[in-house]
Formats: C-alpha cells, structure tokens, sequence
C-alpha cells in the first residue's frame, strides 16, 4: 500500500506543475461518458497511468478518462479507480480542483474498497488518506508532510447542494430550502474534491448529488469518486448515503456506472434517510 501511496505523490507533484504551466483548452476527443476531454484531463490521466504502470503490487487500473480497465501486473494485488483531474473546467478560473483515487482488492466494487485517497489543488496542495482512519498530509518543500487526523462533528454547519436545480424532486427542493433556513451556510463551487475536503475539514455538513429528472441515477460516478469519498466520510466517523442505504452497499453493473450521493455527518445524514424514506 505505502508503494501505491508514494506513487500518488509522485503524480501529484507533476499534476500540481501541469495545472500551473498547461494548457486549459480542450482536446479533440472525448471521454467514455461523451464529455469533450480538456487537454488537462488527457495529460493528467497519462501521468497517472505511467506512474502505476511501474508498480509491482498493482493488479490492475481503470480511469474516469478511459473505457476500459488497463491489466498491469497478474501478481498484483490491488486495484485502483482513479479521476485524475476532477472539476477540470475550473482551473481556466483559478478555482481548486483534485485527483481521487479508490483502492480495491479481488474486484471493482463498493465491498471490495479497502483505502482511498484524494488530493487538493488549490493555493495549498493537500493529501488525505483512508484506510481505518483519514490523515491528512499537506505539500511543504516538494514533500508530503502529516498535518493532521481529520474527524467530523455529529453536526455540521455547511451545505453543498450539486446538480441542476430545475431537475430536483419538489421533497428534494424542501429538504435542502429547510437545511438553509436552519441557518446552514452555502459552500458549493462546482468541484467535488474542495467541496467535500471543506466540509470534512470544517467539521462536517451536507454535500448533496440527487438523482435528478435528467439523470435519475445521479451524475457522479461509483468507481472514481463516489465510493472513494464514502469510505472517508464514514471512517471520519460520518456517513454516506444514496437516500435509501450506504452509498459503500450499492452494486455497481459497469465501470462508469453512476449513484445518487449524500455525504456529510450524523446529523444532516439522517434528516436526508428520513426525508427520502418519506418521498422514494
């Protein structure tokens, strides 16, 4: 494990450079989902892919960016899932962005997820990884550094509501309007990874993905960053569901298959349970 974790850094440190050097426009080509790939996406990805492809303990990889899995070692134990650069279309805006990785043995699926990791690019470059418990280490002169274990509140003070409002559940709208007016502050900016990393950090809240009228499945995917997120955010001592069960019990059919997504402590999850089990 400690392999595939130096490996990560080694990979971030070249992203982190990417970011700040390369080119924010889009490529010609697209992704498995039909999203037109930015060039940061495509040379991110290869970065990654490079790096793991020398590890000795890595079974196989798959990455939001490709459609299929990529066989590296017949020997190796472990596989990995990665997004390389989520919320991509942010850095032409000088917003944070991430990389998320979720480790699995034996098979790609919610069971199988044994320890995950993201990294933050934002105007610090931050790691945390899961495996029983989160640490979380910081970037400091070309070296990850251990700052702190990170543990949420049973309640939170944020709310992170994602995906187009006009295609919400009318109980769906309430939920989140009722949230607000108990006096939950707003913290969305479109990428995954510093919105989840603040909640966590700031001691818990609610980040929200429903399943919507334009996509009834949810847009984010199980593999690359849903199930990543949930181990972290149960093993904080948080939770992570779909509104009806533990984001970490859904099934996944297919690689890019994606869920319904709601992370956040105690307190906020359970009002979700209850508002879902009322309405679903």
């Amino acid at each position: 494990m400690q392999e595939i974790i130096k490996a990560i850094e080694e990979a971030s440190i070249k992203i982190k450079h990417l970011i700040e050097t390369g080119d924010t426009g889009k490529s010609q080509s697209e992704n498995s989902t039909g999203d037109t790939q930015l060039k940061l996406d495509i040379q991110s990805d290869e970065i990654i892919e490079e790096i793991f492809s020398k590890l000795s303990s890595v079974k196989a990889i798959v990455s939001e960016e490709q459609d299929s899995i990529k066989n590296i070692n017949e020997t190796g134990e472990y596989l990995i899932a990665y997004d390389p650069l989520d919320g991509s279309s942010l850095v032409d805006v000088n917003l944070s962005v991430g990389s998320i990785y979720g480790i699995y043995k034996n098979e790609f699926n919610a069971k199988n997820i044994i320890a995950s990791v993201y990294v933050v690019f934002g105007p610090r470059v931050e790691m945390v990884v899961t495996t029983n418990d989160v640490k979380m280490y910081r970037l400091l002169n070309g070296e990850f550094k251990f700052i702190q274990n990170i543990k949420l509140n049973e309640k939170g003070k944020l709310n992170a509501p994602g995906s187009t409002q006009n295609c919400w559940a009318p109980f769906h709208k309430k939920l989140i309007d009722d949230i607000f007016n108990d006096g939950y502050r707003l913290r969305y900016s479109g990428g995954m990874v510093p919105d989840l990393h603040q909640i966590l950090l700031k001691g818990g809240g609610l980040f929200s993905y429903p399943g919507t009228t334009d996509r009834p499945k949810g847009k984010l995917r199980q593999l690359f960053e849903v199930f990543p997120f949930a181990l972290a955010f149960e093993k904080a001592g948080g939770a992570a569901v779909d509104g009806q069960k533990r984001v970490l019990e859904v099934t996944t059919t297919h690689i890019h298959d994606t869920t319904a997504c709601f992370f956040g402590s105690n307190v906020e999850i359970n009002r979700v349970l209850e508002v879902y089990s009322k309405n679903v």
